[in-house]
């Protein structure tokens, strides 16, 4: 049993005459100020200031910047089950990517006339592989609404019914992470199938546009990029809400001594089953965001890879903290997109050696290092 593995000591304070203040007020000041820099300075930056200028933020930038803000919301949503309720999740990445796809879906079939062959009914890729129809699947995936609906309800639903037969079953530890695992790998391999009739191992590319407005235009850019950091900030302040509640020290109390808890009269399946399907809607919205940023969806975010990546970003920033895992997949994320161009045979090596490091000297993250510091100063 290693340092990220092992249950921490059952706590389950006196009930308080006032409820715990949610944050410090320089962590609120600290949020607000990043916050306002994202929806506010970055898109003056990237819109007003010439491109020749260095204080010029590219399309490039702004892309990536939203697409790291999405893999934070989603490494906080596995914070709520790994870092507060002690399930680690081996397959969040499907969560993701199914998010993804429901609002590919909608993306694709707004292509209309713009597509290559010309047919305004059928994906490109159903043209190509001699589709007549759409499948019934596909029925109303020309409704934005519907599709953003389907991108939080698909990943939730199929969330609830895996955890109510695997908590059911006192399914824990090594071997939920071992099924959940499998499960994103079997989805991995169905969506790689045509006949599946997801666009094969291509996926979903060559997206047009969105509710009317060019995805290429710097504004359609810019409102992508806030409403990314807007779900963060929104699921920030959720789930510190959440965590800080009654409901929030059941959760814990789960993470550190089930058992006992049960022996206390509680019920830990109804709360496990909340707190996992609440993370998989949550990532399912961010694979929303996620996907007409970047420009594709394909089977690939769902390997098995990915999802260990995710509990990289939480281990590195510091599990049950939630701050944590959004430094963790930023500080993880950013050195990714630099060293895959520089120093791309180094990436997975480094990235191993950093989870190492974790797991032998800083088993509470970079987060719980500044804590340790904090408390050494005089």
């Amino acid at each position: 049993m290693n340092a990220l593995t092992a249950p921490m000591p059952l706590s389950l304070p006196a009930a308080s005459p006032k409820p715990p203040r949610l944050w410090p007020r320089r962590t609120w000041a600290a949020l607000l100020c990043g916050y306002a820099a994202l929806v506010v300075l970055v898109p003056i930056l990237h819109l007003a200031v010439p491109a020749g200028s260095a204080l010029h933020v590219s399309d490039y930038t702004l892309a990536l910047a939203g697409k790291i803000l999405c893999y934070a919301t989603v490494a906080l949503a596995m914070d709520l089950v790994w870092g507060y309720t002690g399930i680690l999740s081996l397959g969040h990445g499907l969560f993701f990517a199914l998010g993804g796809y429901a609002m590919g879906m909608y993306l694709m079939r707004a292509i209309g006339k713009d597509s290559v062959y010309g047919d305004p009914d059928l994906p490109d890729f159903m043209v190509f592989l001699d589709w007549k129809k759409v499948p019934w699947y596909w029925a109303g995936t020309g409704s934005f609404a519907q599709q953003a609906a389907l991108s939080v309800l698909a990943p939730a639903l199929l969330a609830f019914v895996f955890g109510f037969f695997a908590f059911r079953s006192r399914i824990r530890g090594v071997y939920f992470s071992i099924i959940t695992q499998a499960l994103t790998y079997a989805f991995m391999l169905l969506f790689f199938r045509n006949q599946t009739g997801f666009g094969g191992n291509n996926g979903f590319t060559d997206f047009k546009r969105i509710l009317g407005f060019p995805l290429a235009s710097p504004g359609t850019r810019v409102v992508l990029f806030a409403l990314s950091a807007t779900l963060l900030m929104g699921a920030l302040v959720a789930a510190r809400a959440l965590v800080t509640s009654k409901l929030g020290r059941v959760l814990t109390a789960i993470r550190d001594a089930e058992d006992r808890l049960r022996f206390c009269g509680y019920d830990p399946i109804r709360f496990k089953l909340f707190v996992w399907t609440l993370s998989a809607a949550l990532c399912g919205l961010a694979g929303a965001l996620y996907v007409p940023q970047v420009g594709i969806i394909n089977p690939g975010e769902m390997s098995p890879a990915n999802s260990i990546e995710i509990a990289i970003w939480v281990a590195v920033g510091g599990r049950g903290t939630l701050l944590g895992p959004v430094i963790g997949a930023v500080l993880v994320n950013g050195a990714k997109s630099w060293l895959t161009a520089a120093f791309p045979e180094l990436w997975l090596v480094l990235l191993g050696l950093s989870f190492i490091a974790v797991t032998r000297w800083l088993p509470g993250g970079l987060v719980g290092l500044w804590r340790r510091t904090a408390r050494r100063a005089p």
